[in-house]
């Protein structure tokens, strides 16, 4: 798993910012994976923030496990086979109670052009790229 993958999931929580226009927009979000070598979050088609990404692949997401905190600004690309929406779901369980790889809702992303920073009040900034 690479460290980006592995920091985001030991924090459980993590909140992505997208863009509706002019104004930003930031949710929480708790599932992402390493598929393929490529780090993947996961949504609901129905919601707002899939026609932001549509619209405007740009994100940026943040992290923070109680000791330091990651930002890693990406660009999100939708990835529509099932194989990939089964890993994602396979890699986490507990959404299964929520979606199926062929419900018609379920979206996984996968991000590029990313570079992440591990930041703490203690130590110099570390820069990872994806």
């Amino acid at each position: 798993m690479n460290q980006v993958v592995e920091f985001i999931k030991n924090c459980q929580c993590f909140y992505i910012a997208t863009c509706e226009g002019d104004q930003p927009r930031v949710r929480p979000f708790g599932a992402i994976a390493e598929i393929d070598g490529k780090t993947y979050i996961c949504l609901n088609n129905q919601k707002k923030v899939f026609q932001q990404l549509l619209a405007n692949p740009k994100i940026e997401i943040c992290a923070y496990n109680g000791e330091k905190w990651l930002r890693l600004e990406a660009k999100a690309h939708r990835d529509d086979r099932v194989e990939a929406r089964e890993a994602m779901l396979n890699a986490n369980p507990g959404l299964r109670r929520m979606y199926a790889a062929d419900d018609g809702l379920y979206e996984v992303f996968y991000l590029t052009d990313g570079k992440a920073t591990i930041s703490s009040f203690t130590a110099d900034p570390v820069e990872i790229a994806l």
